[in-house]
């Protein structure tokens, strides 16, 4: 759900279509629990989504989410997908080791020094993050504070709230 309040940011800023980048933000990785080895996720998947009807420009941002699947990345929804897909996890790892394990407590500057420690969330690929904000042709500091922005906007439902014991007003 990160990944999708980060999409959806993104649609609105740009005047795109706000649904189907949601949906194709919550669906993009639908099938990682059916296939949990790469390369079977996203490319089993995309036959059982083509099979229920999903849109094909969704089909192709799912796929193209994934290096190996040989889709290029082309539409802004593409690059969009890829863009916040590693990013929105890495700031929920980033919320997580904070006092009060809130979003809002999150600065980009602290974001940037945490993606130096390889040792922290070591399964977010950071060179995912840093590629995904060139092939949007946003400045990285940029990306990561829209996304941050994007998160806090929705803190309480994607669970990035706080536990309380830093207020919002003190952060």
């Amino acid at each position: 759900m990160g990944v999708e309040a980060c999409v959806v940011a993104y649609a609105r800023k740009y005047g795109e279509d706000e649904e189907k980048w949601a949906v194709t933000a919550l669906l993009h990785d639908f099938d990682w629990e059916i296939h949990p080895m790469l390369p079977d996720h996203p490319m089993k998947g995309e036959p059982i989504l083509a099979e229920r009807g999903v849109d094909e420009e969704i089909r192709r941002a799912i796929l193209s989410h994934a290096d190996f699947s040989g889709v290029p990345r082309i539409s802004r929804l593409e690059k969009t997908l890829y863009a916040c897909d590693e990013l929105s996890g890495f700031l929920t790892a980033c919320s997580y080791v904070k006092p009060s394990k809130s979003i809002h407590e999150v600065e980009t500057k602290g974001v940037r020094k945490k993606m130096k420690d390889k040792a922290f969330a070591r399964a977010v690929n950071r060179d995912d993050i840093t590629r995904g904000a060139e092939e949007l042709a946003v400045e990285l500091d940029e990306h990561i504070e829209f996304c941050i922005r994007a998160m806090q906007a929705r803190a309480e439902q994607l669970g990035l709230a706080g536990d309380g014991s830093v207020s919002a007003a003190g952060v």
